[in-house]
């Protein structure tokens, strides 16, 4: 009894320890780019012209957007079929296994198959629209998964009480089962949209690498120059930091640049997971019966 007991404390300080030399290398990740960024600050890097990354920070945010309002109703109406409609058979294998391939498809190919039917099949220049539904596409496995496991790990006295106080399975599914199961289906729309923030490979060949934008025609949507207009081009901070990566030599100031973007980008990832783990909290205290 004594040597298991000394095996699992051994085991319990190793994963101890495994976790928190991840959370120190994340930490000092995190601490060193915002540092960089920091450093080579210039006040001018915070407006909309010349070396301002402001427009390219209003593109992630908008893009990000519209590519979770398509993905979030797709991703989890796929996860509600999987878990509650979908027989066993090799339809259902094969729909899990192309939701796994998809998942796992390199971004680049994506964004290639994304150019071409956005793009030349539509006859459209890059647009901020075809980025975002290029990166739907990343996005909706993820999210379909994470809705199809919170679902299946859900008690089944959930289901069964609903069911028996007279509810239909379509009621149960809309006012039981998807708010009990938010709080993980929000895991998969964190990860979707984290994967948005940081994508620029799949943006590469869709949304541009240019921006044009009148904030006076804010509200006019229909002007090319727009901000809310999603069929103009729209370079975002994972792009920007690329072209000043790539681009350098044509600004001096492009090192600083890319390192006051990656700190922009790192902070506005953790702030959206932040929010969101709030949110996630405070519907699971809910849940449970809590304030």
């Amino acid at each position: 009894m004594s040597r298991a007991k000394r095996k699992d404390r051994l085991m319990t300080g190793i994963f101890y320890a495994i976790g928190w030399i991840m959370l120190a290398f994340l930490l000092y990740l995190t601490l060193t780019i915002i540092f960089d960024g920091l450093k080579g600050f210039q006040w001018d890097f915070l407006g909309a012209a010349g070396n301002g990354i402001f427009n390219q920070f209003f593109n992630t945010i908008y893009l990000v957007f519209l590519s979770l309002l398509v993905s979030v109703p797709i991703g989890i109406g796929a996860g509600v079929y999987l878990a509650e409609y979908a027989k066993e058979g090799k339809f259902l294998t094969i729909f899990e296994i192309s939701i796994e391939s998809l998942s796992s498809l390199p971004s680049i190919v994506i964004g290639l198959f994304g150019y071409l039917a956005f793009i030349i099949w539509t006859g459209m220049s890059w647009n901020i629209l075809a980025g975002a539904l290029t990166i739907s596409i990343l996005s909706i496995p993820l999210i379909t998964t994470e809705t199809n496991n919170a679902i299946r790990a859900l008690p089944v006295e959930y289901k069964e009480g609903s069911l028996g106080l007279g509810a239909t399975k379509s009621e149960t599914i809309r006012k039981v089962l998807i708010p009990a199961a938010m709080p993980q289906i929000l895991t998969g729309v964190i990860m979707a949209a984290g994967r948005g923030f940081g994508e620029a490979a799949a943006l590469l060949y869709t949304s541009g690498q240019s921006t044009y934008i009148n904030w006076q025609n804010f509200w006019k949507v229909t002007s090319p120059t727009s901000p809310l207009n999603p069929f103009r081009s729209g370079e975002t901070l994972s792009l920007h930091i690329w072209v000043m990566r790539t681009e350098g030599a044509l600004n001096p100031s492009a090192t600083q640049i890319a390192n006051f973007t990656s700190a922009v980008l790192v902070v506005l990832a953790l702030l959206f997971t932040l929010v969101t783990r709030r949110i996630s909290d405070r519907m699971r205290k809910r849940n449970n019966g809590g304030n």
